[in-house]
């Protein structure tokens, strides 16, 4: 294991290296702390460093850096300096001793201090070829494995050097599965498949499981994979299993997805709109159509036009119920001998002008359908001398006989004068009206 005494500062090349892959990374700087890992030889041993970059204020020039962690490919601890993990937070880094920060944080100290292989960022490493100086390691292709875990690579490449046969197919995922590992290196006619598989595997990352039962049945592999992870969606799908019902079977409905390179989600959509038009899904030629992509974008454009009309309908009735309501509680508004008056919203356009005005949320946040619920009333309150200026805003619950918001431009506090107003000469007023009204009923 080595100590703190065998640590040593960056090199200046990979500090050059970290700074390139950084720009390249984020090249307008970035204020969030970001991790990069180099390969190093301290005591004799292979060892990766994990260094941690960010930028002051977000100026992609005010660059700083420190080394974080030190992990040896042999031991089971590390070595950590000004860095901690946090459950929800993940890692957080002290920037004191580079200035960032006025005072250090609680784990920011002088000295570097010993934990498990619990603590390891995920870091792009920018010199892999380093670890073929290693004579144990020089067969091993580690500069061509993509992935940011090298050393669980190289460990497991000590144990299964046919790892570097993976790699080197361009399938560096395998590399790190015991499963396959064995498997190429027991099973000749296993190899062969993977070479003869090789171009569909090097696509995207196949199931372990998958790759196994492929070449066990002799399958398709690209049919297995597809069906795996429509499986994995299915599971929380509601609709999906609706519509498997109609299918007959899953499997039936998972072959039609497979066949017609869709998903789900895009299927369930279709569905939907289907169901929105009133079609029949138990015809094959809704559930089932032939051209698949075809009658999907149909059908969507089908249920955006019909569901346009229908909201239509729906803001009209809307707007009807709106300024019935303004138009009952009409005699709530005041205008007296005195400096303010108060006008009804009399649509729900009335609301958003007013909030577009005063720079508040009455045009939003549903107080047009409480409105029309009658569940509160928005009333504006006007200087009498400029009586069509947007100026305070009220809002007057029904139930309750109060005021439940009382809010100039931006949300503010109006002026003593005007909550005068409101609360001992206007409210009075209206719950009296308010009374008529309802004893009128």
């Amino acid at each position: 294991m080595i100590t703190e005494k065998d640590i040593k500062p960056i090199p200046k090349y990979i500090l050059k290296l970290i700074k390139e892959r950084d720009k390249k990374d984020f090249p307008n700087g970035d204020g969030q702390r970001r991790f990069y890992a180099y390969l190093a030889k301290f005591g004799g041993e292979l060892v990766k460093v994990t260094v941690a970059v960010k930028n002051r204020n977000n100026k992609a020039r005010d660059w700083v850096h420190k080394q974080v962690a030190v992990h040896c490919i042999h031991s089971d601890k590390c070595l950590i300096k000004d860095m901690v993990c946090y459950y929800i937070a993940g890692y957080v880094v002290g920037w004191f001793e580079q200035g960032l920060y006025r005072t250090p944080k609680w784990f920011e100290q002088e000295n570097w201090w010993e934990d498990y292989y619990t603590i390891e960022p995920v870091a792009p490493i920018v010199n892999t070829e380093y670890a073929l100086k290693f004579p144990k390691y020089k067969y091993s292709a580690a500069d061509k494995y993509t992935y940011c875990d090298l050393f669980k690579y190289l460990r497991l490449y000590e144990e299964y050097p046919q790892a570097e046969y993976l790699v080197k197919m361009n399938l560096p995922y395998l590399a790190t599965s015991k499963v396959i590992l064995k498997k190429v290196g027991k099973d000749k006619n296993f190899r062969k498949w993977l070479i003869q598989n090789r171009e569909e595997l090097a696509k995207k990352p196949h199931y372990i499981n998958v790759i196994t039962c492929s070449y066990r049945e002799r399958s398709s592999l690209r049919y297995n994979q597809y069906y795996a992870e429509l499986e994995k969606v299915y599971k929380n799908h509601n609709t999906a299993h609706e519509v498997a019902g109609l299918f007959g079977s899953k499997d039936r409905f998972f072959d039609y997805i497979i066949r017609h390179e869709t998903n789900l989600a895009t299927y369930s959509d279709y569905y939907k709109a289907c169901v929105y038009l009133h079609l029949d899904m138990t015809d094959t030629k809704n559930l089932m159509p032939i051209d698949f992509k075809r009658w999907h974008d149909i059908r969507i454009d089908e249920y955006r036009s019909a569901k346009a009309l229908q909201d239509a309908e729906e803001r009209k009735e809307m707007y009807a119920r709106f300024a019935s309501v303004a138009e009952k509680y009409m005699p709530l508004q005041r205008n007296k001998d005195n400096a303010f008056i108060v006008v009804i919203a009399k649509s729900p356009q009335d609301l958003i002008r007013e909030g577009e005005a005063l720079d508040h949320c009455v045009g939003r946040m549903g107080y047009d359908q409480k409105f029309a619920r009658e569940e509160s009333l928005i009333f504006f309150i006007r200087d009498k001398q400029t009586p069509d200026m947007p100026f305070v805003t009220v809002e007057y619950s029904l139930s309750q006989k109060k005021v439940l918001q009382c809010y100039g431009e931006h949300d503010h506090r109006p002026s003593e004068s005007v909550l005068d107003f409101v609360n001992h000469k206007w409210l009075p007023f209206a719950n009296r009206q308010l009374n008529r009204i309802q004893a009128a009923a």
